[in-house]
């Protein structure tokens, strides 16, 4: 009697979520409580775009405070590998520019929107024993910690469609060897997703 009570208890669940959903749910749970990474994207308009919109990539020269210096253009590679799932007309800039600049780089490609992006804060704690024997600083261990601000910008008009603040850190399961610019990657591609009315 036991083992059929499970077994309609088990049939019962299964023919409510699917087995995707359930690991979605757990995935997010773990990211919540801190064990994984998570990222916390806000955004200051509900703008969506047409999937055959053409953006520009580019990022700005700014250098983050917080003690650790990226590579020079990771912000707009990351945006770009997020970006390209989702809008196959896109380009990146190959090196970081002025908004000025960008902005005639972006229409000079014939981009609809040029999308501008700069390491606002990123926080690079330590995560591996060649840091520990670095710094050996009790207060600079945990998980890395980032900032990054968005604007999207229509290349004709100068229209500023939406400006993003993605403030993203690491997991306590991922903080081994782990940088700032790791966690760049997955908000952006949320972030794309948004803009074409995905994930809401």
């Amino acid at each position: 009697m036991r083992s059929l009570i499970v077994l309609l208890t088990l049939l019962a669940l299964g023919g409510c979520m699917k087995v995707s959903d359930m690991t979605d749910g757990v995935l997010n749970q773990m990211s919540d409580a801190g064990f994984l990474d998570h990222s916390d994207i806000r955004r200051s308009s509900p703008w969506r775009l047409q999937p055959d919109s053409f953006i520009y990539i580019a990022q700005g020269h700014f250098v983050p405070p917080g003690g650790h210096t990226p590579r020079p253009n990771v912000v707009a590679e990351q945006a770009f590998d997020g970006f390209v799932e989702y809008f196959p007309m896109v380009r990146r800039a190959r090196a970081p520019a002025g908004l000025d600049e960008s902005l005639s780089q972006a229409r000079a490609a014939g981009a609809n929107y040029l999308l501008y992006a700069h390491f606002a804060n990123a926080d690079d704690r330590i995560g591996t024993q060649e840091e520990w024997e670095d710094q050996e600083a009790l207060d600079r261990l945990g998980v890395d910690h980032s900032v990054i601000q968005v604007m999207l910008i229509e290349t004709n008009t100068r229209y500023l469609v939406d400006t993003v603040r993605v403030r993203s850190r690491g997991g306590f399961l991922t903080l081994y060897d782990n940088k700032p610019d790791d966690l760049l990657g997955p908000p952006m591609q949320e972030y794309a997703r948004r803009l074409l009315g995905l994930n809401e």
